[in-house]
């Protein structure tokens, strides 16, 4: 299976893997990414508990270079832990592949085998007292806001008067058509911050796994304007952020613009899914952009299409409200389009009167 990378699982890995599973004598399958390939860099055998073992992972990880780690459990051996490591001072380029390629080294490899993964940052996050954290963090309960609390308490109310909450025309309504709100994964988050922190053309594309409701990172593309139309995907709706380095505006400036795509031809619950999880998605992102720091600038205005190939240059400062066009040199200042004149409300006319 091929990553949005266009890097894929070498059959060294898989037949690696697949010994690891059935000999059971392999705590710490290290992977790399090769020659555009997931390949499998180093192994160590078991020679404690889990916990006890977690040490050893110092010596086959580098301070500024990503891996994975795929880890054998101890009760019961045959799960999986997959560890994502990406280093903060690791190079941005090894940043964005590893957290492009992450989802498809899983999935290659079978997705039943792993029941937890961990993201790292340092090797700190990787001791043995990271991960007892890291466990009583997956298994407490989810975190409520006060308005959560608040409507737990009341449903809790209700049942202890002796009765179901009266649910109405509401009893059956499918959550696809309310508002769906979606949040940034850690991999999505660090794929953005980059995007914004560069000073070149770039492209994020995401897609929302509709099992889990969760945003994926689909790809990382350094295309340019004139690519953007054949970069989405042209038969499945998804949200983009695209960097836009334009010299229409003065002075230039680069500027982060989120498309939402939606093709004709994609399936109605998809299409539905995607417009219920629009402006939640942004709102994350503006979010996570906002705390950076990033020098770029996420509009607030966002682009909107069911025909993908007719992104362009053209398309992008007419949706955006921007005068002029870079092609013809752009030498005049851009400013917004006027808003139209709001008439004064009409009040109607009475019957007429009878004589």
């Amino acid at each position: 299976m091929s990553a949005p990378t266009g890097i894929a699982v070498s059959q060294e890995l898989s037949s690696a893997f697949s010994d690891a599973i059935s000999s059971q004598n392999i705590r710490f399958l290290k992977v790399a990414i090769s020659n555009e390939s997931l390949v499998p860099d180093e192994s160590l055998p078991p020679s404690g508990t889990l916990k006890e073992d977690l040490d050893k992972l110092d010596s086959i990880l580098q301070d500024d270079v990503p891996a994975y780690v795929l880890v054998r459990l101890d009760d019961p051996p045959t799960e999986w832990l997959a560890i994502y490591y990406v280093p903060d001072n690791a190079k941005v380029r090894d940043k964005m592949l590893y957290a492009a390629t992450r989802t498809t080294l899983t999935k290659s490899l079978g997705s039943a085998h792993f029941t937890d993964n961990i993201f790292a940052t340092s090797k700190e996050d990787l001791t043995a007292a990271a991960y007892v954290k890291h466990r009583q963090h997956v298994l407490a309960p989810k975190p409520m806001s006060a308005r959560e609390k608040e409507m737990a308490d009341v449903r809790a109310a209700e049942r202890d008067a002796g009765g179901g909450a009266y649910q109405g025309s509401r009893a059956r309504q499918n959550h696809i058509g309310q508002s769906v709100g979606m949040t940034l994964t850690q991999d999505v988050e660090n794929a953005l911050v980059e995007l914004n922190m560069g000073e070149d053309f770039g492209l994020i594309v995401i897609n929302i796994d509709e099992h889990s409701e969760t945003l994926i990172l689909s790809s990382v593309t350094s295309c340019d304007v004139h690519g953007l139309g054949s970069a989405l995907p042209a038969a499945e709706p998804a949200f983009a952020f695209f960097a836009w380095p334009q010299n229409i505006t003065r002075p230039p400036r680069r500027d982060i613009v989120f498309i939402y795509s939606c093709p004709s031809a994609s399936p109605i619950k998809h299409r539905m899914l995607y417009s219920s999880s629009f402006l939640s998605v942004f709102q994350a992102a503006q979010k996570a952009l906002s705390s950076s720091g990033s020098p770029s600038t996420l509009l607030s205005r966002k682009v909107q299409t069911s025909t993908p190939s007719e992104l362009d240059e053209s398309f992008l400062a007419s949706e955006l409200g921007l005068n002029g066009n870079s092609a013809a040199g752009g030498e005049t200042a851009s400013t917004p389009l006027a808003e139209p004149e709001k008439k004064a409300f009409a009040k109607p006319r009475g019957p007429a009167r009878r004589h």
